[in-house]
């Protein structure tokens, strides 16, 4: 089973997470912060990273740095209500991210990003 890490502190965006993963077959792990996401890449191992840019602690742009250097054939998807101008989502884009899913997104869009990677 493809293991997939969220790391997203709105609770709402989690739990829809999760059951959009849950129900295509993944097996999922939740960090709530940059930091407990950080510990938990190298402690899990995921097939692939989903994070929110901003989030307490480190940023998803931090993480995706972490990833990339520490692991980097581990895709990283960025799920932001940020548009994709935006100067933040371009910086993860050459910090590495493998893709950008805008806030509120499409479940099914969702699911084939993800299949694209795991």
């Amino acid at each position: 089973m493809k293991k997939i890490l969220i790391i997203e502190d709105d609770n709402l965006i989690v739990k829809i997470l999760d059951f959009i993963l849950k129900r295509e077959g993944y097996e999922t792990f939740i960090a709530k912060d940059g930091n407990d996401g950080i510990a938990k890449i190298s402690e899990i191992l995921p097939d692939l990273i989903i994070t929110d840019v901003m989030m307490p602690y480190k940023s998803g742009l931090e993480i995706t740095g972490y990833a990339k250097k520490n692991f980097p054939k581990i895709p990283v998807i960025i799920v932001s209500a940020l548009g994709k101008e935006d100067s933040t989502v371009i910086e993860g884009f050459k910090l590495g991210v493998d893709d950008f899913i805008a806030k509120p997104f499409n479940p099914i869009e969702l699911v084939l990003r993800v299949k694209r990677f795991v």
